[in-house]
């Protein structure tokens, strides 16, 4: 009896090894998995897949001019906010450091502030300047704005997923 159990076990055993170096041969010979969309970088996407448009020579000086226009003491103080709030492209209102808003497209925006914001923290949410009304359904996104350190690029979108201009409020903490 012992040796029927102890056949079966070594058959089993074997069993279990042809299947471990069977299924070790197959995972190697998979091509390698390709890193998300998600995880490139947004320069090197293609145009069209959410990609932030090109900043144009005249932004770039603009951006300058807000820069040397230099932050209040207060703007780079840890732990202090710089906000703004965007409508249709416009910035309506928000700290003094907001200095502009920039609309590109259907739910493209840039908004611009008078110190670097590359390493601080960026919190939008879709809405209203009318303190009685809802804001429209929909998601927002931010992100650095690409060769530009003092500004944010913000996009928004129906809750459907298509870009579509949304009003927001921003927030840069730091």
């Amino acid at each position: 009896m012992t040796t029927i159990f102890r056949r079966k076990a070594i058959a089993v055993g074997f069993a279990a090894l042809a299947l471990t170096l069977a299924g070790g041969g197959i995972a190697v010979a998979q091509p390698a998995a390709q890193a998300p969309v998600e995880a490139a970088q947004p320069a090197v996407r293609q145009p069209g897949s959410g990609s932030q448009p090109a900043v144009t020579p005249a932004e770039a000086r603009r951006a300058r001019a807000a820069l040397a226009q230099g932050p209040s003491a207060l703007a780079t103080t840890p732990g202090t906010v710089a906000s703004a709030v965007v409508i249709g492209g416009t910035l309506l209102r928000g700290s003094p450091e907001a200095v502009s808003a920039t609309r590109y497209g259907p739910g493209q925006y840039q908004v611009l502030f008078n110190y670097n914001v590359s390493q601080k923290t960026y919190v939008a949410t879709i809405g209203s300047a009318d303190p009685s009304n809802v804001p429209p359904g929909g998601e927002i996104s931010v992100a650095p704005r690409l060769q530009t350190p003092n500004a944010v690029f913000v996009q928004t979108r129906n809750s459907s997923g298509t870009p579509a201009d949304r009003p927001f409020h921003l927030v840069v903490a730091n």
